[in-house]
């Protein structure tokens, strides 16, 4: 009894409750930084001292390894017991394990191995090979996608619906696929989920012997699970089991991987959830921050519903920047990293988020020219990004084509049939003349002996490249890069390749800031060239992507997107890129259920500050190569004003959660490479009505006096963007 209440030692009231829960099934729903991973684990404790259950009869789901050795680890500081034998992991994991002991029935071999993401896409491109399927058609990593989102929703290739030529192509693919699997005795990640699933409901006995063993099911980050994950958990709880689901709907942000939120609401049906425990004392934040999360998230419809709340005090106001534009808004972020380091804040203990990796790019430069040290955490420095160092090697064949390091990283790649034997030949035949690849290239690409026509379509490319780039400006000539060597192509035919297409688009933008305030002043020296200034900023790359990147262990400021802060906290975060179209997103602007994913992100980085917030928007902003004129996020009009704290903003009317954004200056951005002014006859904010589209309201715009195209929210018909000389708008 006295272990009992050790264990139970400082749990507030509803801790308390959700660990000690009588013989059900139970929903917790854990708010951000109430300590739901303590409840999760005491909970288990609480059920192995109390004789409810033995260690090896429980199971207990995490979404990452990490998370499973923490839980494992505080189980054994809180009992004297040993853990092997408890079945506490992954859904991979504990499928892989479930399989292994019963791979016979399962139609495996016992040695079967893991493909893993890579080995996966190499089986692929092999099979599409021997089928003969067009690549370009077909891209390989489409095909890879398709087959693991058909197998997350439990579905085989003979249960695919295919509408067309193209799709029965697919399903046909994945049929040949799951063939060649269980040929070669292998699994990929998302066959081991379904293999388990399909085993446990046709198998009976095993079904009904996992489902004796196992009679609490723990469940951590229920939020996040696809609708396979949920099915899984349902056939093995059976009919008598309890199963104790911990999530935050509030925070479900990976609807893109198939995280399906309403796995909630099932669960409360499937279960006959009577009661619904909340975890609402936040530990980790003041109130005025958690306040601002509250107002945000509440405008989300079919939420469970949970308010957070703190004894911590109110804390500093929401301090919200109003910047000119982005390059102000990368300056004031970093004279305040300065000014609190300066206080005694550590670097470490601040967070930079954004909403896409391409916003980075600005963020790291302006923290490189201030020599304020930076790691980016969960990913790559915008310079070191695999898709901007392609599109520098291309830009670094124009500048010189016998750059061999450049060449070899990009002669294959988007792949064009060049071989390994071709390129193991082609290189010989340049150490045996003692001269560059690409000398030896167009030296031997006529006479056969390289095999195919993929390096000698590679020269072609490269030449017409050169040719193309004259007379060019740094601008064009990068996108000329991304566009002409197909890489854009390449990742727009990636189902996850998004992300990387708003690189390259940056890539563009980085290109015309260099420009115009790297090198503005020197436009007009005599004899500098476009190839000066090409030379100067891949000079200019290599250094930011070579530098200043802290090394680990090192003191250093965190950059991050908000997808990858989900679960760590900081004493400062700054939010930046708060507009229309940024955050949130604007694909996500035509579609509710996306749009309240978005708000979800947002509660998710504002949730992560513990002392001190700072949310900042700019009037305009360079992207892809142009000024670009917003409207701060409408996230920004649900957080009460007496909550905020506005810094060098201009007034600006509000009535409810509306703004009144007319009186915002029309200007060129000063990253432009000209004096010249855009002639804009439509105003932010003013109502317009258009011949097909109905009425609408402008909410941007971009581009200069020639080259002009004004977006518009059409309501139900959504944004568009209208060129200037096909708009057809009248005011209304």
């Amino acid at each position: 009894m006295e272990n009992q209440s050790t264990l139970l030692v400082d749990l507030n009231n509803k801790q308390l409750e959700a660990v000690t829960l009588p013989h059900q099934s139970a929903l917790i729903l854990a708010g951000a930084g109430s300590g739901k991973t303590r409840v999760l684990t005491a909970r288990i404790a609480w059920l192995i001292q109390t004789g409810q259950v033995s260690p090896t009869g429980l199971l207990a789901v995490t979404f990452t390894n990490k998370a499973a050795k923490e839980m494992l680890t505080r189980i054994t500081a809180s009992l004297p017991i040993n853990t092997r034998g408890m079945w506490v992991g992954t859904f991979h994991g504990l499928c892989n394990r479930l399989l292994r002991a019963h791979h016979r029935e399962a139609g495996l071999p016992a040695s079967f191995q893991i493909l893993d993401i890579a080995d996966q896409l190499s089986v692929i491109k092999r099979l599409m090979k021997l089928m003969n399927v067009d690549d370009e058609k077909y891209p390989p990593k489409q095909v890879q996608n398709f087959i693991n989102g058909c197998k997350d929703e439990g579905l085989r290739a003979h249960a695919v619906e295919a509408y067309d030529a193209h799709s029965q192509k697919m399903r046909d693919i994945f049929e040949e696929y799951d063939k060649q699997c269980q040929r070669d005795g292998v699994a990929d990640f998302a066959e081991l989920l379904l293999r388990c699933y399909e085993l446990l409901e046709r198998d009976a006995n095993i079904r009904q012997h996992y489902q004796s063993r196992f009679k609490y099911i723990l469940v951590d980050e229920f939020q996040d699970t696809n609708r396979l994950q949920y099915l899984w958990l349902k056939l093995l709880a059976g009919q008598g089991n309890c199963m104790f689901a911990v999530g935050d709907d509030d925070q479900s942000i990976y609807g893109f991987r198939g995280a399906r939120v309403g796995n909630m609401r099932d669960f409360e049906k499937d279960f006959n959830i009577q009661h619904i425990v909340k975890l609402e004392e936040n530990y980790r934040s003041h109130s005025n921050i958690l306040d601002a999360a509250n107002a945000i998230i509440s405008h989300n419809t079919n939420r469970l519903g949970k308010n957070l709340w703190t004894s911590a005090g109110a804390g500093e106001p929401v301090r919200v920047y109003d910047a000119y534009n982005d390059t102000d808004e990368a300056q004031f972020i970093v004279d305040e990293i300065k000014m609190l380091h300066c206080e005694g804040s550590s670097l470490g203990e601040i967070a930079l988020l954004y909403r896409s990796n391409a916003q980075s790019r600005i963020l790291e430069h302006a923290l490189f020219s201030a020599n304020l040290p930076y790691r980016v955490y969960g990913g790559l420095r915008f310079f070191e990004r695999a898709e901007i160092k392609h599109a520098l090697a291309y830009m670094r064949l124009i500048a010189n084509a016998n750059d061999d390091t450049a060449l070899l990283r990009v002669i294959n790649f988007p792949a064009r049939g060049i071989g390994a034997r071709s390129l193991e030949q082609l290189q010989e035949l340049a150490r045996a003349e003692n001269c560059s690849i690409w000398q030896a290239a167009i030296n031997k690409v006529g006479d056969g002996k390289l095999g195919g026509k993929g390096i000698e379509g590679f020269v072609a490319l490269i030449r017409h490249m050169v040719d193309s780039a004259y007379g060019i400006s740094l601008a064009e000539l990068t996108e000329l890069a991304t566009t002409m060597s197909g890489l854009t192509a390449h990742y727009q035919q990636d189902k996850e390749g998004e992300d990387r297409l708003e690189n390259l688009k940056e890539l563009v933008t980085a290109a015309v800031s260099f420009t115009n305030q790297d090198f503005g002043n020197h436009n007009n020296v005599d004899g500098e060239t476009e190839q000066d200034l090409l030379t100067q900023f891949l000079s200019h790359a290599s250094l930011e992507a070579g530098e200043h990147q802290a090394d680990v262990g090192k003191e250093a400021l965190q950059l991050m997107t908000v997808h990858a802060s989900k679960g760590l906290e900081f004493k400062v975060v700054f939010i930046s890129g708060l507009e229309e179209g940024l955050c949130p997103h604007e694909q996500s602007l035509y579609e509710n259920q996306s749009l309240e994913e978005e708000r979800r992100l947002m509660y998710v980085a504002v949730t992560r500050a513990r002392q001190r917030l700072y949310l900042s928007h700019a009037q305009s902003r360079m992207l892809h190569g142009k000024v670009r004129y917003g409207i701060p996020s409408r996230f920004l009009d649900e957080i009460p004003e007496q909550l905020l704290k506005r810094i060098n903003s201009k007034p600006v009317a509000r009535s409810g959660s509306t703004r009144d954004y007319s009186e915002l200056p029309a200007m060129m951005s000063a990253q432009q490479s000209h004096s010249q002014k855009n002639v804009m006859p439509w105003k932010i904010g003013q109502q317009v009505a258009h011949t097909k589209f109905g009425n609408g309201v402008v909410v941007s715009y971009e581009g200069n006096a020639s080259d002009m195209r004004v977006q518009v929210n059409f309501g139900r018909e959504g944004l568009k963007w209208l060129a200037m000389e096909f708009a057809k708008l009248t005011a209304i």
